[in-house]
């Protein structure tokens, strides 16, 4: 048996008035109890803290280059990584490029030459020579040269920002279509296009992408240049922000202000992109381009061959072609010659709309707007991931 103390102590005093009071503890029967929600409302703010305490562990510097190579990699950059340019290095030398352009060139002019004489189109050779180099110089740089991930990730931005960039896009369709509808419904024209032959037509097509993506070129290195031009502390930090080198870039900063590190761990000193990285930042920016152009100049096509089928009989059609039209049999007025015509004034506003913008400032400014944010981090990312390297490379300091 509990003795009476010990048992009045478990107890507990009796109940005033002979009537049982709720505990303290247990909720009354007259109040609502604390609802779930207000419990697991509050559980959001304690998973990010957590995430970022996550986040902001403490890592080695090889665990830490090892995630920017990732990042690097999964946002376009391959040539910010070391290994990666090294590959790129072997595959640009000349015992390796030689060789297989010279296979490339022989076989398709092989080929070429026995099109042309089956086909009696002496336009058929060259075209398929250019139609072979330039597949295999593609396939080529999407395998061994590491562009593929920059064309997945300029495609992915290009496809991302179509409704913002419709708008921007769109500045430019007035001018074009009112210089190019002139030239629609020209007879000359007509004339000229329906004339040319299959490789003809083709090489014409390169030739306008050729000079448009050399446009684009020689003036998109000069929005790079910008960029490490106005790198700064701020500058580092907002780059940096959200990516695995975000510790990094605050601990390097840190140990500028106190002036405890070299030049070769200072992240600023570091900003100036050259070499492949800057290859890779214009090869970017030029895929980037070259896709917003390839989509405009092919509504621009789309437009012109709906407006042909509507307007242009094909009694018109073999007038101002001077020759006989092949067309569908239930879309009369679609035409080989309609076809034609429009890749051709599809072709053309791609190199109008390249020379416009690295001409037009402002049109160039609002259409690389929509990816000063990436650029601004690659640029932040590799001086910080230079300086850590540089950091890293350094003896450890001896002590006496």
């Amino acid at each position: 048996m509990t003795p009476p103390d010990e048992h009045d102590a478990a107890e507990g005093p009796p109940p005033v008035g002979g009537k049982d009071e709720p505990s303290p503890t247990e909720p009354s029967p007259t109040e609502p109890a604390p609802t779930e929600p207000l419990a697991t409302a509050g559980t959001a703010r304690p998973r990010l803290r957590r995430r970022r305490r996550e986040e902001d562990a403490p890592q080695s510097v090889e665990e830490t280059l090892a995630a920017a190579d990732k990042w690097f990699d999964g946002h376009g950059l391959p040539y910010f990584v070391p290994e990666r340019r090294a590959q790129v290095r072997e595959g640009l030398s000349p015992r390796r490029t030689l060789p297989r352009l010279g296979v490339a060139v022989g076989v398709s002019a092989a080929l070429g030459v026995l099109l042309a004489v089956l086909t009696d189109q002496v336009s058929a050779a060259p075209a398929l020579v250019v139609a072979s180099v330039v597949a295999g110089g593609l396939w080529y740089a999407l395998t061994t040269l590491q562009a593929g991930p920059v064309v997945r990730w300029a495609g992915t931005r290009t496809l991302g920002n179509v409704r913002h960039l419709l708008p921007q896009l769109t500045r430019a369709l007035p001018l074009l279509l009112v210089f190019v509808t002139f030239l629609f419904i020209n007879a000359e024209v007509w004339q000229l296009s329906a004339s040319l032959a299959g490789g003809a037509l083709w090489l014409t097509l390169v030739l306008f992408v050729a000079l448009a993506i050399g446009f684009l070129v020689v003036r998109l290195p000069e929005e790079v240049d910008r960029l490490d031009d106005a790198v700064d502390e701020d500058f580092l930090r907002r780059a940096c922000e959200g990516t695995p080198l975000a510790g990094a870039c605050r601990d390097l900063l840190a140990r500028r202000r106190e002036g405890s590190e070299g030049t070769a761990a200072d992240p600023v000193a570091r900003a100036q992109v050259s070499g492949y990285e800057r290859t890779n930042l214009v090869l970017f920016l030029v895929i980037l381009q070259a896709g917003q152009l390839l989509l405009l100049s092919a509504l621009v096509t789309v437009f012109f061959l709906l407006f042909g089928v509507i307007t242009m009989d094909p009694t018109v059609q073999e007038t101002w072609t001077a020759s006989d039209v092949t067309a569908l049999p239930l879309l009369s007025n679609l035409s080989v010659a309609l076809v034609k015509v429009s890749l051709f004034l599809g072709s053309f506003s791609f190199l109008y709309l390249a020379v416009s913008t690295v001409t037009d400032e402002s049109y160039r400014s609002q259409l690389l707007g929509l990816v000063v944010r990436e650029l601004e981090r690659a640029v932040g990312l590799r001086a910080v991931y230079l300086a850590l390297r540089g950091r890293g490379d350094e003896p450890p300091p001896t002590t006496d």
